[in-house]
């Protein structure tokens, strides 16, 4: 089961982290590009597909095609917890190395974007507010990891539990017993 789930769990986290590595580079480099939630989110439901894959394959390949709910949950859960500490580790290097810009980057671009969805002052000045926490709240590195766990680790939470519910299934009786059970009874009667 180990196996599994750091194999799947570190397929994950290199999808992720490309994902991120990838939108980044182009967030630096080219002004037309706008990264957006729908971009991220797109990269981690496809690094996400791996808790779908290792949970399929320890159920058919070490657990005789069965699965609790329990067991398929705890190997999701793992394979989503590798892949968000590697994507917070993977940003953790990315901002403090590359882009310690960001919080300013990112308060220019929500602006542009409020402005050009015509948005009012005061609409704009809220977002600017809540942007200004968030700054504070960089300046702590713990902050900094909470946030970013926040980003990507209840997502994967989600796609474990509704990937348990699928591949959840019961063993199947074993039918050489039953067959020979039915057979004794036959033979006493």
């Amino acid at each position: 089961m180990k196996k599994i789930i750091i194999k799947n769990g570190l397929i994950s986290s290199a999808i992720v982290v490309l994902f991120m590595i990838v939108s980044t580079y182009l967030w630096k480099t080219d002004p037309n590009f706008k990264p957006t939630a729908v971009y991220g989110f797109t990269g981690m439901l496809i690094a996400f597909v791996f808790i779908f894959i290792g949970i399929k394959s320890y159920r058919d390949n070490e657990n005789n095609g069965a699965i609790s709910f329990g067991k398929a949950f705890k190997i999701g859960s793992l394979i989503a917890l590798i892949a968000s500490t590697c994507y917070v580790l993977a940003w953790l290097i990315l901002y403090y190395n590359f882009i310690p810009d960001f919080m300013d980057l990112y308060s220019q671009c929500v602006v542009d974007d409020a402005k050009a969805a015509g948005e009012s002052v005061q609409q704009i000045d809220a977002k600017l507010a809540e942007i200004n926490m968030m700054k504070e709240w960089y300046k702590n590195p713990l902050y900094i990891i909470l946030l970013t766990f926040m980003e990507i680790l209840p997502l994967g939470i989600i796609v474990a539990l509704i990937c348990s519910l699928i591949l959840m299934r019961k063993a199947k009786p074993n039918t050489e017993n039953q067959n020979s059970e039915n057979q004794n009874l036959k033979t006493e009667s």
